[in-house]
């Protein structure tokens, strides 16, 4: 493989030559100490959302289609609650997955999501927004795929869709020690299906100071109809995390057939760093 070439000068004749430059590497795994620190900040970022309640609450509330929560890896429905409170003030129909404790694709998870994007489709009369935090961004994005005539848009808050080495991970172990309950046949959720596009809108929530996974590898290329919003989370934080929150509510609240990249208003821009590209 060769590398891309820039120009050098040279400091005898003063020529410009060209010097090979390596491709930069994936990041790994976060550092130790954003990893350790993650419980601190993630409470640090609920009370500072506590704080910022009159301000989530003037979000433009929605027209009330269907949202499907999804939460990470060893989290439920639990995890989601704050993030599925505030979406059901603003009018939305959200609806938590209902398969307990999230242990990766298990029978369950694989035959009942297809099955509850197809129901909750059909009663609410209008495409499904999922939302993945983490793992569950995965199976989101695989969900999209397999069924993009009933999704109307999909948003993942630290979800490494395109991970492609367990060492950019730290839940890897925890992952690998429930594989023996993961399903082995039929539409199982994988890496290779949630890293193509989609053929939905799609927003990836992503924070440089994640501490269980590489950041890099939860952005995609921006197109017509993909972004990636950055914020100053945890990964344990991104469900009560009033920026990542607000950003959600911003991307709801748009008309289904006239989806427009998130732009920060102008007073917000210093919380939502320029994103990086994919």
């Amino acid at each position: 493989m060769t590398h891309p070439e820039q120009p050098q000068r040279d400091r005898r004749t003063g020529a410009s030559k060209l010097r090979s430059v390596p491709p930069q590497p994936p990041r790994g795994a976060p550092s130790y100490w954003l990893t350790g620190t993650e419980p601190v900040r993630g409470l640090m970022e609920f009370q500072n959302t506590l704080w910022s309640i009159p301000w989530l609450m003037s979000a433009r509330h929605g027209d009330g289609h269907a949202v499907f929560v999804l939460p990470g890896l060893m989290a439920s429905d639990g995890s989601t609650l704050v993030l599925r409170n505030y979406l059901d003030f603003l009018g939305y129909r959200v609806y938590g997955w209902h398969l307990g404790r999230n242990v990766g694709p298990t029978n369950a998870v694989v035959h009942e999501l297809p099955a509850a994007v197809e129901r909750i489709a059909q009663r609410s009369g209008g495409k499904v927004t999922l939302i993945g935090w983490s793992l569950g961004g995965i199976y989101a994005r695989n969900l999209a795929q397999r069924r993009p005539s009933d999704v109307r848009q999909v948003i993942t808050l630290g979800s490494p869709y395109r991970l492609n080495d367990p060492a950019q991970s730290r839940a890897d172990r925890t992952f690998q020690r429930y594989s023996h309950l993961h399903a082995t046949e039929g539409p199982v959720p994988n890496i290779e299906l949630s890293a193509k596009p989609l053929t939905v809108p799609s927003t990836s929530i992503y924070s440089r100071l994640d501490g269980i996974v590489a950041w890099d590898r939860c952005i995609e290329p921006t197109g017509p109809f993909s972004e990636n919003i950055r914020v100053r989370a945890s990964h344990l934080g991104f469900g009560v995390d009033a920026y990542t929150l607000w950003a959600i509510a911003n991307r709801l609240a748009q008309p289904a057939d006239s989806w427009t990249p998130f732009k920060a208003p102008l007073p917000l821009r210093a919380f939502y760093p320029t994103p990086d590209e994919g």
